[in-house]
């Protein structure tokens, strides 16, 4: 299992910056990163499950393990999505954490993934363009 951290100082409160990860609208824009035409499906309330969908309507589903409101989220990702059927995979700790810590020129923002050494150079690249759009969505949006 390999562990990347990833994070990029946003010009907007925590508020801002959570509403932009969650929010369906702004979810969909910045997760293009990873999948054009991804979106999510439940709530993230913890102790649910919420299905992470492309396009094509395949994608993972996770636990959520954790959510306070404008400060962290994490998910446990659980299992696989393909043509409606849920896959359960043996990932382990394959987990998400999105951390948001207020500072003087705004939020800090960090991601913490545990993921397969496959995912690995797949996650490098992409999600440092996630945060970009994060970062644009958070400081630009009205």
């Amino acid at each position: 299992m390999e562990i990347l951290k990833f994070e990029i100082e946003i010009n907007a409160e925590p508020a801002k910056v959570w509403d932009v990860l969650w929010n369906d609208i702004s979810y969909r824009q910045w997760t293009t990163a990873f999948a054009e035409g991804s979106f999510y499906l439940g709530t993230l309330e913890e102790g649910t499950t919420v299905k992470f969908f492309d396009s094509k309507n395949n994608g993972m589903y996770s636990h959520v393990e954790k959510n306070i409101p404008h400060e962290e989220m994490k998910f446990l990702h659980l299992g696989e999505i393909y043509d409606g059927i849920e896959t359960p995979q043996d990932w382990g700790e394959a987990t998400e954490t999105w951390l948001l810590e207020e500072n003087e020129d705004g939020t800090l923002l960090k991601s913490e993934i545990q993921t397969p050494s496959e995912f690995k150079s797949f996650f490098e690249e992409k999600f440092p363009i996630a945060l970009g759009i994060i970062k644009n969505l958070s400081e630009n949006q009205l």
